[in-house]
């Protein structure tokens, strides 16, 4: 299974791509970040990240996409910023037909980390040794991309398995089991 993690944001939209399998040792293709210019108009920021992740699309051909779920933070603007990028991010993939998911923060780090609550710091470092790489791929946004690819790898059989059950059990009419009957017996009449 080959997974572009995407981190969004306007000003460093990290991006990464895994190659793996459950219970394999994983493969990083690539990593980096998708930068634009903080001064620049929103529209074109936006445009630009577009580009990139097309790029990385292009070059890297995945058969997935996963994309950070957008949470509330204490700073609208950032949450608006993150919510915009994710949204490109999803356009980007779902134009070309690529299945796209979505993990939230905490899903991640517990998936690579074992903890919910890891810091940025334990994320890279888990990162690195899980991709045998030399050094924690920067910055962190760059990191938190491969995180996402390695997350999606390690839960989607899982979470097919489980849908796939649920639309089997939806679409099946409900059967009410056949009770097999028993031939009348003719009731004799004892005299008293």
């Amino acid at each position: 299974m080959r997974v572009l993690g995407v981190d969004p944001g306007l000003t460093r939209c990290g991006v990464g791509v895994v190659e793996g399998v459950v219970g394999r040792p994983l493969t990083m293709l690539g990593v980096g970040v998708v930068r634009t210019p903080a001064d620049a108009e929103l529209g074109h920021r936006l445009v630009a990240i577009e580009r990139g992740i097309e790029e990385w699309l292009d070059e890297y051909r995945p058969e997935f996409v996963a994309v950070e779920r957008v949470f509330s933070q204490h700073n609208v603007r950032t949450v608006m910023g993150t919510a915009q990028a994710s949204a490109v991010a999803m356009l980007c993939a779902s134009r070309r037909g690529i299945p796209v998911a979505l993990h939230t923060p905490s899903e991640v780090k517990a998936a690579v980390t074992g903890s919910g609550r890891a810091d940025k710091a334990q994320v890279g470092a888990m990162v690195t040794r899980l991709l045998r790489l030399d050094a924690p791929p920067k910055p962190a946004d760059a990191a938190d991309a491969l995180a996402l690819a390695i997350c999606h790898i390690w839960r989607a059989p899982a979470v097919n398995r489980l849908q796939q059950a649920h639309a089997a059990a939806t679409a099946a009419p409900a059967r009410t089991p056949r009770v097999p009957r028993t031939p009348a017996v003719p009731v004799r009449k004892v005299p008293r």
